[in-house]
This record gives C-alpha cells, sequence and structure tokens, in this order.
C-alpha cells in the first residue's frame, strides 16, 4: 500500500482518518483495510482520544470492497479480505469514544457498512448509499444494520441491492445529520467540545455505558455476525459469484464506463449506484480536511 492511501492528522483529542484512494473511489484494498484496522486497534489504547473521524478524499466516501484484481484472488483469498472487513467493523463498531462518519458521494457495499458502524453519521452536501453484497451470496454487516434502521428496512434495503437516497437515508436513521460542506468544520468543532469536555477516563466511561444500550447484541452479537460472514463467504465458488454479479450488473451499467468525474469504479458498491455528482463544495472540503 502507498503510505499515501490512509491520511492520519492527530488534533488533540481527535484523530483524523481519510480514505485516501480518490482515483479507486476509496475502495478498501486489503492493504487499505490493514492500515484502518492498525488504526483503530491504536486509537483504541489512547486513554487521550475522544474523537474519531472517518472521511474520504475526491468525490466519495467510499465505493466499497476493491475487486479491481478479482481475476487474481482466490476464494480463500476472498474470505480472508472480508472477515478483515468484518473485524474492521466491529473494532468501528464497538471503539470507546465516539466514531464520526463523513459521507458525500457514493458511500456503497462495505463503505456503507463502516458508514455505518459510527456513531455520528453525516451526510455532507449529498450522498447515496447501498449494501449490493447479498447479490453474491455475502452476510456482511446485516445485524449491524438491522438494529440500526430497523429489521424491515434493512431487509428492503440489503435485499433489492437497491440505491438508497440522502433523504431516505436521514428518515431510515442510516445517517444522523446532513450539512452543507462549509458547515463541516464548525460541527465538528462543536461536536469535539462535547466529547472532551469531560476527563478522558470519564468520558470513556460514559462512552461504553451508552453503546451498551445501542448495541445490546454486544460480544456474542459480534461473534454470531463474524460466524454469518464466514459461513456465507467459504460457500465454495465465491469468486464465481461475484464475478457473475458483476456480469449481471455490467448489463445495467457498464462497470468500465467512465464517470463524469472522470474515475471507474471497481468496487462492490460501484455498480448498485444511481448517485448523482456531488457538487464540488463537498469535494473540495475532502481535499482541505487533513492540511489544516
Amino acid at each position: 500500500m502507498s503510505a499515501s492511501e490512509l491520511l492520519s492528522r492527530r488534533d488533540g483529542p481527535v484523530l483524523h482518518l481519510q480514505l485516501n484512494r480518490p482515483d479507486k473511489g476509496n475502495a478498501l484494498s486489503a492493504a487499505l483495510v490493514a492500515a484502518l484496522a492498525e488504526a483503530v486497534e491504536a486509537a483504541a489504547q489512547d486513554e487521550s482520544l475522544c474523537l474519531l473521524v472517518l472521511s474520504g478524499a475526491g468525490r466519495h466516501f467510499c465505493t466499497g470492497f476493491d475487486l479491481s484484481r478479482l481475476d487474481q484472488e482466490t476464494d480463500d483469498s476472498l474470505l480472508a479480505r472480508f472477515t478483515r472487513v468484518e473485524l474492521l467493523l466491529q473494532a468501528v463498531h464497538a471503539a470507546p469514544f465516539t466514531t464520526l462518519a463523513l459521507a458525500h458521494g457514493r458511500t456503497m457495499g462495505a463503505g456503507a457498512d463502516l458508514f455505518a458502524a459510527c456513531d455520528e453519521r453525516w451526510i455532507v452536501d449529498d450522498a447515496s448509499f447501498a449494501f449490493p453484497g447479498a447479490g453474491f451470496g455475502l452476510v456482511l454487516g446485516t445485524a449491524r444494520l438491522a438494529g440500526l434502521v430497523g429489521a424491515t428496512r434493512a431487509a428492503d434495503w440489503i435485499e433489492s441491492g437497491r440505491p438508497i437516497d440522502a433523504d431516505e437515508a436521514l428518515a431510515g436513521r442510516l445517517a444522523t445529520r446532513r450539512i452543507d460542506a462549509q458547515a463541516v468544520d464548525g460541527e465538528c468543532e462543536r461536536l469535539r467540545a462535547r466529547v472532551s469536555r469531560l476527563n478522558p477516563l470519564t468520558q470513556r466511561a460514559i462512552h461504553t455505558a451508552i453503546a451498551a444500550g445501542r448495541h445490546p447484541r454486544g460480544a456474542a452479537g459480534d461473534a454470531d455476525d463474524l460466524a454469518r460472514l464466514v459461513r456465507s463467504a467459504a460457500r465454495p465458488g465465491l469468486r464465481e459469484r461475484i464475478a457473475a454479479y458483476r456480469a449481471a450488473q455490467s448489463k445495467i451499467e457498464d462497470p468500465l464506463a467512465q464517470h463524469a468525474d472522470g474515475e471507474h469504479t471497481q468496487a462492490d458498491g460501484g455498480y448498485a449506484d444511481g448517485a448523482k455528482c456531488p457538487v464540488r463544495s463537498a469535494e473540495a472540503w475532502s481535499a482541505a480536511c487533513m492540511t489544516r
């Protein structure tokens, strides 16, 4: 992985992590997932940290699991990669500090799961979401999503794989807020002031207590989620199922067609799209947020 694929910036009690593969829609490569997991694990050991902010460079937050080299994968390598994604999602979901995801543009597949794993989930200007993994037999993040948005809505979104616009994401509680790009700094500062007002150890204890109510399934639920994911991904023929899914989607939208922003998407969420191109202010914000 290029050292620049994951950007990190520390600002007092706040850690900013930015996915920095804009030419790939910030799709989650194996190395990027490993870097994220390492950063989240290190943050969990830092008792002075109160807030983790996740964002994406360029025009999209995260277009999903990187499938650009599917021909070089095996069923076993894909199983290992999906397992590491689930473990990353669990680490973010159970983090002992407040987590904030800032979504703009396409937020698809594993990228939508990463967004859903956070405590605060803000749409910056505009975003669209989709959960297409069930289309190739994967059970990833399903129970977490159902706990967040309700079983009926989760079933609709997962079984259909359809795009979810910003208004629907807000109404369904997938997103907690929608703000203009120009307001991000001020709103992040207000959140920072809130979560850093107390002694860090007190804040973590309060966060953990509240999280127990938000995530009642706890460690046993995480184990069940991991087991479901492994069983679904370990079924023989995973690579062929993904290839068949991509071929079917290509009949709807050419997977190699160049988007208006000049990017090519080769990710698990890259084809169940329907997203509007986000306004340029969101892209400008994402470019500036790691240089302050």
